[in-house]
């Protein structure tokens, strides 16, 4: 008898063999190849009527069915590289892990810990929490189908100026006194950028001069954003800018109009915008139709909270 754990660790066979992925159909339904001279096998009898070859019993734990399309649901959980394994190799393997599982959870049945507190609780909390995921899924599904999130491309994004971009350099430095030099020296006649944030700067792009490409306002933080953005290509910030990475001092190359992204490339922001937007209204609809009261970490009853008066049109 196979052990399991032999299985578990079999299951990991399949990657270190670097096996072709070949799971498209039940292993039963694939028949070995015959070997030159040997006796054509019989045909396999028809089933009768009625019975349920699309989704076979493949085994049975104290009565309880396993049945195919769990074994499909099994191999979905594992990691991508090991359902990519020969179907033959991995159906008996994960079939396995089923009885496994019917087993330990036939015995706890039997000892009742099905009734135990905190694995009630426990239980009930999964439960909610799949209700939670399978009605909120439901409600964002229409705002994430392609032709959803086209509209959405066409009305905030196609036809409409690209944002905009400054190509800038900095000197990052620990201190303001050590930005405060460096830009003194920045700002003297003939002074090379690139060559003092190379001698003083810490911070990225140092080997580069300080160079930091092109970039939108909201791609960095918003104190050195509000500053670099303030400046005319070729100027020099005023003064030294902090921020949590420590001080800098900004020098602006160039201001350009981003190109406008084709759907392909705005499809992932559009579809995470989208996801959000589409689970905070489903929230606010379902608190919304709910009875809800509230009450203190002791139990005790909360004031009512005085109403928001409408905004006046």
């Amino acid at each position: 008898m196979r052990s399991t754990r032999l299985t578990l660790s079999a299951l990991a066979l399949p990657l270190l063999l670097g096996a072709a992925p070949v799971l498209a159909q039940s292993p039963a339904a694939t028949p070995a190849p015959a070997r030159p001279g040997a006796p054509t096998p019989a045909p396999t009898p028809a089933p009768a009527a009625g019975a349920a070859v699309e989704n076979p019993v493949v085994a049975r734990v104290n009565g309880e069915e396993i049945r195919l399309a769990d074994v499909h649901a099994a191999v979905q959980t594992l990691p991508p590289e090991l359902r990519g394994a020969p179907g033959p190799m991995l159906f008996p393997l994960v079939v396995d892990q089923l009885v496994a599982q019917k087993a330990i959870v036939s015995a706890a049945r039997a000892e009742k810990l099905d009734q135990d507190p905190v694995v009630k609780d426990a239980m009930r909390r999964a439960e909610e929490e799949q209700l939670q995921q399978a009605l909120l899924r439901r409600a964002v599904a229409p705002a994430l189908t392609d032709e959803a999130l086209r509209k959405r491309y066409d009305a905030e994004i196609a036809g409409k100026p690209g944002e905009e971009e400054i190509h800038a350099r900095h000197i990052l430095v620990k201190t303001e006194e050590e930005a405060r030099a460096a830009l003194a020296e920045a700002r003297t006649p003939k002074a090379d950028f690139a060559e003092i944030a190379k001698k003083r700067s810490t911070g990225p792009g140092t080997e580069q001069g300080g160079d930091l490409g092109f970039f939108k306002r909201s791609d960095m933080v918003p104190e050195f954003a509000e500053a670099a953005f303030a400046l005319k290509p070729g100027e020099i910030s005023a003064a030294p800018v902090k921020t949590a990475f420590g001080w800098h001092v900004i020098k602006v190359e160039e201001r350009r109009q981003a190109p406008v992204p084709s759907f392909e490339e705005a499809h992932d922001q559009l579809r995470q915008a989208a996801f959000e937007e589409a689970v905070n209204e489903a929230v606010e609809k379902y608190q919304a139709t709910a009875t809800i009261e509230r009450f203190n970490a002791d139990g005790s009853p909360r004031e009512a909270q005085p109403a928001t008066p409408a905004p006046k049109p």
